[in-house]
């Protein structure tokens, strides 16, 4: 117990700075799973998708905080994002030792700013979530009066890359590729469309073209079916974490004309090959659990339920 509170002691504190800053989370993320297990953190896609988020609507410097070791590690980070959204990853060494409280802390104050400049934006419950086989963060979130929702519980799904990859069957006329620099404009377009009128959906063409500048991104993985009619008509976001060896599909989406039609399948068909080719062994997916038509589709090209993710809520 002195050991610990020596260590937790010597940690510091600050604000997101830059760039660099964004290397040192996704290291930390790879370093404790390689440290634990495939789901007790966030992958790396995760991390950056969240992050591009928080670029594209709000500030980073004032929505995520940073903790370090005396040797300059990083130690730990917490996001507060819309919705309003908290998250935090904290090292194993370091985890429940006060961090979290830090975090949380941190959040509160920071949000009741916020609510105080914009309540319409700001209001509502404060939203985070656990993995369902994670007791310590579950029992944290409701000591702390989070209480389980429902409205974004997710499945997280796995697929083994050494298994059969299906063969791409595509209708005629279409194409599977990969995103080029004159796609961007069709390329947000289709996101946008797939996920209005969510928060996510919110982006424009040139917070595309950052997000493709962000360390993280790989444009061959960022993989897109064409339609007869050159519309970017499905599409799979793909993140790999070259230490563990594990990829990670998200987001992933096709526009609602183009639906039921073998389109998302073959990206995410291209996609996994396309994994095995950066090095990776196995990929995780996850969608909502009441999301019947993904759950069918993940699971007919090999993927299987293995992790939830529960969503809690803290009221105003």
């Amino acid at each position: 117990m002195n050991y610990q509170m020596s260590s937790l002691s010597s940690l510091t504190s600050r604000l997101y700075e830059s760039e660099q800053d964004l290397l040192h989370m996704q290291a930390m993320l790879m370093d404790a799973r390689s440290r634990t297990d495939d789901w007790h953190y966030a992958h790396v896609g995760e991390l950056q998708f969240n992050f591009f988020m928080v670029l594209c609507h709000l500030d980073p410097q004032g929505h995520i905080r940073l903790w370090h070791d005396a040797a300059g590690r990083l130690a730990a980070y917490a996001m507060l994002g819309e919705d309003p959204v908290f998250d935090f990853q904290v090292l194993p060494e370091y985890e429940w030792m006060g961090i979290e409280s830090q975090a949380l802390k941190w959040a509160d104050e920071k949000l009741a700013e916020l609510r105080r400049q914009d309540a319409k934006l700001w209001g509502g419950g404060l939203v985070s979530g656990s993995r369902q086989d994670n007791p310590q963060r579950m029992a944290f979130l409701e000591q702390n009066g989070f209480r389980r929702g429902g409205k974004f519980s997710e499945v997280n799904m796995l697929r083994r890359l050494d298994e059969p990859i299906p063969e791409i069957e595509l209708p005629a006329g279409c194409r599977v590729r990969e995103v080029t620099e004159s796609d961007i404009h069709g390329r947000a377009a289709a996101h946008r469309e797939v996920w209005h009128p969510w928060t996510v959906g919110n982006i424009t063409d040139e917070d595309y073209a950052r997000f493709m500048r962000l360390p993280g991104y790989h444009r061959d993985l960022d993989v897109v079916t064409i339609a007869p009619d050159g519309v970017i008509a499905a599409y799979v976001n793909s993140w790999v974490d070259p230490l563990n060896r594990i990829g990670d599909f998200g987001p992933v989406g096709a526009r609602q004309a183009y639906r039921r039609q073998g389109l998302t399948r073959a990206a995410l068909v291209e996609s996994l090959r396309r994994m095995q080719a950066h090095g990776m062994d196995r990929v995780c997916v996850s969608t909502g659990v009441s999301n019947t038509p993904a759950l069918r589709l993940y699971e007919s090209i090999g993927f299987r339920v293995v992790n939830r993710y529960l969503e809690y809520i803290r009221e105003e």
